[in-house]
């Protein structure tokens, strides 16, 4: 491949023909260092979320938005699902990451608490009830009510709390969505007695909320497999979740 002229190392002909291939060799190997700093970096890399459906249509869609802005070469997978499906998912290592709400538990999985939410009232702003600062359970026995089906996790609260004061709502209208409650609430259908995070991620409905009393209050947990390692993505992310949360927060009051 060489010969020695004058002291010195001369490409033979053979040697040259290597050239291109050798060159292509070490632009690869510049573009593997590339791509490991930005795999590193969590700039890089998929991610697989499975979420409850309000929390995937609000805070978490909000949330990986603004992610994908920040960290354009990053694909990310959503699914929107129940609670329950949410730890099956994550149990069966099908998505790297759950958020969902703190009604069920499993020992495969561990939690990290993003924030809480509480059951509220969404109404027009013309309604009667609109007026008032919060609204207590017995307040809206004269009006029709739209809230979730009887086997829905959030149904089971709304209705203990009914027999504890022994209240009678008139339930007119059931649903298995939250947004399929609101929608149906902005269309003059009723009150909608629903988790409403989702309706802070939907603009311009001209609905309001209005806090329930008794308040009903539930976690939004984040959740992963147990023992798993958690990648570099993933955890950007979850810091980046973390931000946009605070920001909601901050927004409200």
């Amino acid at each position: 491949l060489f010969t020695r002229t004058g002291g010195r190392l001369q490409p033979t002909k053979e040697a040259e023909a290597l050239i291109p291939d050798v060159a292509e060799i070490f632009r690869r190997l510049d573009s593997l260092g590339l791509l490991t700093r930005d795999l590193v970096g969590g700039r890089l890399g998929s991610l697989s979320l499975a979420a409850s459906d309000p929390i995937a249509n609000g805070i978490l869609a909000k949330a990986v938005a603004s992610f994908l802005v920040e960290q354009p070469q990053v694909r990310i997978a959503l699914q929107s699902m129940s609670t329950l499906q949410v730890f099956d998912r994550i149990i069966n290592r099908e998505a790297e990451l759950g958020v969902a709400y703190g009604l069920t538990s499993s020992e495969e999985v561990e939690t990290e608490l993003l924030t809480s939410t509480q059951l509220g009232c969404v109404m027009l702003p013309d309604h009667p009830l609109a007026l008032l600062k919060h609204i207590n359970l017995i307040q809206l026995q004269p009006h029709p009510i739209i809230t979730y089906l009887p086997q829905a996790l959030f149904r089971s609260q709304i209705d203990r709390a009914l027999q504890r004061f022994g209240i009678e709502l008139n339930i007119r209208t059931q649903v298995n969505l939250s947004v399929t409650a609101i929608l149906l609430a902005e269309l003059g259908a009723g009150v909608a007695l629903v988790e409403p995070h989702l309706l802070a991620s939907m603009r311009h409905t001209g609905l309001v909320v209005k806090p329930l009393r008794p308040v009903l209050k539930t976690e939004v947990l984040i959740i992963r497999k147990k023992l798993s390692v958690t990648s570099r993505v993933a955890s950007e992310f979850v810091l980046h979740l973390k931000k946009v949360v605070a920001e909601m927060k901050a927004a409200q009051q």
